[in-house]
């Protein structure tokens, strides 16, 4: 479908790509002019401001898209402020008939969402929404008594069993520019005048070696992902020293590459049957959905615990010192300060590592799971409003489906396992890579010189938590 007549505005929130990009190729097709525009809303009632690795990441994605449009005759705006006041600008300015966007689904978006369909209507633009970043919208999967699932393996089966998984729509061959007269191109700030990116000090350095954010990094990592690690990823996925998993957390968070896109290229080299590592992956997708299921349904996933009966948790005041040893990875225990300082480095962490990180902060350390999600918040590149404070409670057996109230981490047996032959903690341990062989894990036992002794006995204080926890559980 073309047309001469009116103007189209696509907003682009947690979706920067051109491919699989439903609001993108609705206004595509439609041939009139088309402005682009991204949002920096940090005023909006209820919108989380990201963290500052998150921010790194915006930066260089939102760059590499504004390339990627300038490619197919397109340009990016960019507008800063509360989001539906700047829509409702923009809009007006670019004498606007129809606006795009692809749906988002924690409460203060979809507020401002509908609320900017409500004016749409009232002043005769057709706005219009589409799914893009989840394969189930939270909605439509529903238990048999018409509630929301709160375990996720019945949840996982009923979205599979519910439709079938769309195929994703190719990136356009070319967009149509704005109107060369009447409102013209629209003013745009200077990504630059964001400060999005840290300068005193700039501690980015080892995310720029990590990472390439943007939509072409994205299908990179994907096809590197498809080509090897995915066929052994159900051992792969728990050994932090080799690169077994995908890595497309940030870029999934971002919306540089589609789910759809990830599913699809999966099916497509596996069409008959997908083999159970494969499948395994794909379960971690389902995590995903159901992550955002919950968000959906319980608005404030980030400040309150799922389960009540936690609300009278008794946590311990956790020092400065203590807290400041876990962020800073000093607390002793090699596999909790390795996956702390690849976090601080990197702006990412190993999944098995993460779990024994953030049991050892609520449960060795008895602090309320919030703080240990704020920091996550904060540092993580790939941190998103669902899946951090979901894994967060999940962890504190707070949360839906939960861990076991009783299981805690041990981070020298998950080292002992999972890291074997130490190479994980020797990567961002270096005062432990002169230990040999297992003495790595016990470092304590063979007086490794400049690491610090243990921040707590690791017997004494699971009992302390499993004393705590049982106060809760006979409540």
């Amino acid at each position: 479908m073309t047309s001469s007549e009116g103007t189209s505005l696509v907003w682009l929130r947690d979706d920067l790509r051109l491919d699989d990009n439903p609001a993108l190729a609705e206004a595509a097709g439609r041939g009139m002019p088309l402005t682009v525009v991204y949002i920096l809303d940090e005023e909006s009632d209820g919108v989380r401001p990201l963290g500052g690795a998150a921010r790194w990441w915006l930066h260089h994605s939102l760059a590499a898209l504004s390339e990627d449009l300038e490619g197919k005759g397109s340009r990016l705006v960019l507008r800063r402020g509360p989001a539906g006041e700047a829509i409702r600008k923009l809009a007006t300015q670019t004498k606007a008939t129809h606006v795009f966007w692809n749906r988002r689904y924690a409460q203060p978006e979809q507020t401002i969402d509908a609320d900017l369909k409500d004016w749409a209507g009232a002043n005769g633009i057709q706005a219009a929404s589409f799914q893009a970043n989840l394969l189930f919208e939270p909605w439509t999967i529903r238990t048999g008594s018409g509630g929301p699932y709160k375990v996720y393996s019945p949840f996982w089966r009923a979205c599979l069993a519910s439709q079938e998984i769309r195929d994703p729509l190719e990136a356009p061959d070319s967009l149509p520019a704005p109107a060369p007269a009447g409102p013209g191109l629209p003013g745009s700030d200077t990504l630059a005048s964001w400060k999005l990116l840290p300068t005193s000090p700039d501690w980015s350095g080892g995310l720029a070696a990590t990472w390439r954010p943007g939509e072409n990094g994205a299908q990179q990592r994907l096809q590197d992902f498809l080509d090897g690690p995915i066929e052994e990823y159900g051992t792969g996925r728990n050994l932090p020293g080799t690169e077994g998993t995908s890595r497309l957390s940030p870029h999934l968070r971002f919306g540089e590459v589609s789910p759809f896109r990830v599913w699809r290229e999966i099916r497509r080299r596996h069409p008959r049957q997908v083999p159970s590592d494969v499948g395994t992956y794909r379960a971690e997708l389902g995590w995903r959905e159901f992550n955002w299921h919950l968000l959906y349904h319980n608005p404030d996933l980030a400040t309150r615990n799922f389960r009540p009966a936690f609300d009278n948790f008794q946590w311990a005041s956790t020092s400065r010192q203590e807290l400041a040893a876990w962020q800073q990875g000093t607390t002793g225990y090699p596999l909790v300060d390795a996956g702390m300082r690849q976090l601080w480095q990197t702006g990412w962490m190993h999944n098995r590592v993460r779990m024994a990180a953030a049991s050892f902060l609520v449960k060795n350390l008895l602090t309320d799971w919030r703080v240990g999600e704020r920091w996550f918040w904060d540092t993580l590149v790939d941190a998103d409003a669902a899946n951090n404070p979901a894994n967060w409670q999940w962890v504190a057996g707070s949360g839906a489906d939960a861990s076991p109230y009783y299981r805690i981490f041990n981070p020298v047996t998950q080292s002992k396992k999972f890291d074997a032959d130490g190479s994980y903690l020797r990567t961002f341990i270096p005062e432990l890579r002169g230990l040999k062989g297992k003495a790595i894990h016990e470092p304590w036992a063979a007086d490794a010189e400049g690491y610090p002794e243990p921040l707590v006995d690791l017997a004494g204080s699971r009992e302390r938590a499993l004393d705590a926890y049982q106060k809760i559980k006979s409540t």
